[in-house]
C-alpha cells in the first residue's frame, strides 16, 4: 500500500507536462533498439562499447544512449547510434519518449531512477535491466522525499546486477530477494584488442630484435616537434632507438615526412613499402587500420593528440589491451576517465612537453619497468570485461527469446 501511495503521489506531480517539448534528434530507425541509460560518464563509454560489441553478432542493431544531464554526448557517434539527453521526469514527457522511440530493450544503470519514465516502461511491458547498481545511484536525493519510489521502481526490473555487495545489502532491504540480485563487480569500459597480420608481426619483431622501440600514435602536426625533440633527447641514451611515428591522419604523412628529412633523420615509409633497417631512425606509420601491429611491437606508446588544448586525446585502453605502456598529455577530456584508471594503477603517465616526455621514455624504456606498467594496464583493461561479457551475452538472449532479430 505504501508503494502504491508513494508512486500515486509522485505521478500525480509529474502528470504536469515538460517545460519545453521534448525534441528528438531523428525519427525511431528501422529494426532492432537497444537503449541505454547512462548516469555517470564511465557509464557513457561503457553503454556505447557494449553496443559496438553487440554488433559483432547484431551488425544492423540500433542504440540509442540516453543521459542525465551535465554528461557529454560521446564524440564519435557511430552511424547506428542515438544520442538523447533526458532531463525532466514528466509523465507526458515519459509517453512522448517511448512513443518516439520504441526501444526493444533497455539497460539502465547505477540507479537515480526517473520514477515516471520507469513506471511507464513498466506499463509497456518493456524488459529493462538494472546493471551496475550501486549505492550512490540507490541514494539519490530524489527518492529521499518518497522513500517507497525506488523499491517500486526496483520490482520493474527484470534483472538487477549489483556493483558491490554492499550494494547488493541496499536492494535487500529496499524489498528485492536475494536470489534476484547478482553482485558483477563493477561495469567499466575496456578495449577488445585489436588485430594485426601475424605474418607481418612476425617479420617486423625479427627485424627489430633487440632494438629499443617507442611508438608516437595519433600525432598532429602541432605536436610533431615535441615527438622529435624527445626522440633526440632519448636517443642519446638509448643506442639503436627507433621510433615508429604515426600521424593522426594519414594524409599528413608527406608532410611529417618532410619536416623530419628537414631535421636529418633517417626515416622508412610504411606506406612506400619500406622496411626498418639498422640506420633507420624513424618508422613512418603513414597507413590507416594497422595499430594493432604498431602497439604490439612497442614496449611504450606515447598516445599524441593530448598537448594541446582541443584535441581530446585517443583512447588509451588500445595500446594497454596489448602490452604497451602508456603516456600522455594533459588534454585528455574525452577519456579522462580511462586515463585516470590506468594512471591510478600505474600504467600510465601523464607528461607535457618533450623534456617530460624523454623522462618518461628514459624510465619506461627499461624492459623491467615496462614489463610493470604493461602488467598493470592489462589488470586494468580486463577488470571489467566479465562484466560486460555477462550483459552482452544477456541481451543476445534476451533479444533472441523476445523473437527480435
Amino acid at each position: 500500500m505504501r508503494r502504491s501511495l508513494s508512486m500515486a503521489t509522485y505521478l500525480a506531480l509529474a502528470r504536469r507536462g515538460p517545460k519545453a517539448p521534448l525534441r528528438f534528434p531523428t525519427s525511431r530507425p528501422e529494426g532492432t533498439l537497444l537503449w541505454g541509460h547512462a548516469t555517470s560518464p564511465g557509464r557513457v563509454a561503457a553503454l556505447s562499447q557494449i553496443a559496438a560489441r553487440l554488433r559483432v553478432g547484431r551488425p544492423d542493431l540500433q542504440f540509442l544512449l540516453t543521459a542525465a544531464p551535465g554528461l557529454e554526448c560521446p564524440e564519435h557517434l557511430g552511424e547506428q547510434d542515438f544520442f538523447q539527453m533526458l532531463d525532466e521526469d514528466t509523465l507526458p514527457g515519459a509517453e512522448a519518449f517511448l512513443d518516439h522511440w520504441q526501444p526493444d530493450l533497455s539497460l539502465w544503470t547505477g540507479g537515480h531512477f526517473k520514477p515516471a519514465l520507469l513506471h511507464q516502461c513498466a506499463k509497456r511491458n518493456l524488459t529493462v535491466f538494472l546493471i551496475d547498481a550501486d549505492e550512490e545511484g540507490l541514494n539519490a536525493s530524489r527518492q529521499r522525499w518518497l522513500p517507497e519510489l525506488a523499491r517500486a521502481n526496483l520490482r520493474d526490473f527484470s534483472t538487477i546486477m549489483a556493483r558491490d555487495g554492499t550494494t547488493a545489502q541496499i536492494l535487500r532491504r529496499l524489498g528485492v530477494p536475494g536470489g534476484e540480485i547478482t553482485v558483477t563487480g563493477p561495469l567499466q569500459e575496456g578495449s577488445t584488442a585489436l588485430s594485426c597480420n601475424e605474418q607481418e608481426r612476425d617479420e617486423m619483431a625479427q627485424v627489430l630484435a633487440g632494438r629499443p622501440v617507442w611508438l608516437a600514435a595519433m600525432v598532429q602536426p602541432e605536436e610533431l616537434q615535441v615527438v622529435i625533440d624527445a626522440y633526440r633527447e632519448i636517443s642519446r641514451l638509448a643506442l639503436r632507438l627507433l621510433l615508429i611515428l604515426v600521424p593522426d591522419d594519414e594524409t599528413d604523412g608527406p608532410e611529417f615526412l618532410e619536416r623530419l628529412q628537414q631535421e636529418q633523420l633517417q626515416v622508412a615509409v610504411w606506406s612506400e613499402g619500406d622496411m626498418p633497417d639498422e640506420t633507420t631512425q624513424v618508422l613512418l606509420a603513414d597507413t590507416w587500420g594497422e595499430m594493432g601491429l604498431w602497439y604490439r611491437l612497442a614496449p611504450v606508446t606515447f598516445m599524441a593528440s593530448s598537448l594541446l588544448q582541443g584535441l581530446g586525446g585517443c583512447d588509451p585502453y588500445e595500446p594497454a589491451a596489448l602490452g604497451s605502456a602508456v603516456l600522455y598529455g594533459p588534454n585528455v577530456g574525452r577519456y579522462l576517465g580511462a586515463y585516470s584508471r590506468l594512471a591510478g594503477a600505474g600504467a600510465a603517465r601523464i607528461v607535457k612537453d618533450s623534456d617530460t616526455l624523454a623522462q618518461a621514455l628514459q624510465q619506461c624504456l627499461s624492459p623491467d619497468q615496462a614489463a610493470i606498467m604493461a602488467a598493470a594496464g592489462w589488470n586494468v583493461v580486463s577488470e571489467g570485461a566479465e562484466v560486460t561479457d555477462r550483459v552482452i551475452d544477456l541481451v543476445h538472449d534476451t533479444l533472441d527469446a523476445l523473437g527480435v532479430v
